[in-house]
């Protein structure tokens, strides 16, 4: 399996050898668990603002109703900030 090296600060690595002591596991496995939750936290964070953007879109005249005072201003060519 691929590993990383990662460094820490003196102060983050006593911070970690207690939190891992506190749970009971190892140092290893907790900074596993750390980047693997926050790897599922990003892909959800991504899944959840692609699934906005697809709503928003079909959407898009609804919201223009509702909200006409944020629609950007109508040029010649079309739609501009």
């Amino acid at each position: 399996m691929p590993a990383l090296n990662v460094e820490f600060s003196d102060r983050e690595l006593e911070d970690l050898r207690q939190i891992a002591k506190e749970r009971g596991t190892s140092m290893k496995a907790l900074v596993r668990e750390a980047a693997a939750a926050d790897i599922a936290r990003h892909r959800a964070l991504q899944e959840g603002a692609e699934a906005f953007r697809r709503f928003f879109a079909s959407h898009a005249d609804e919201f223009a109703a509702a909200f006409p005072e944020d629609e950007r201003s109508v040029r010649g060519e079309g739609r501009v900030a």
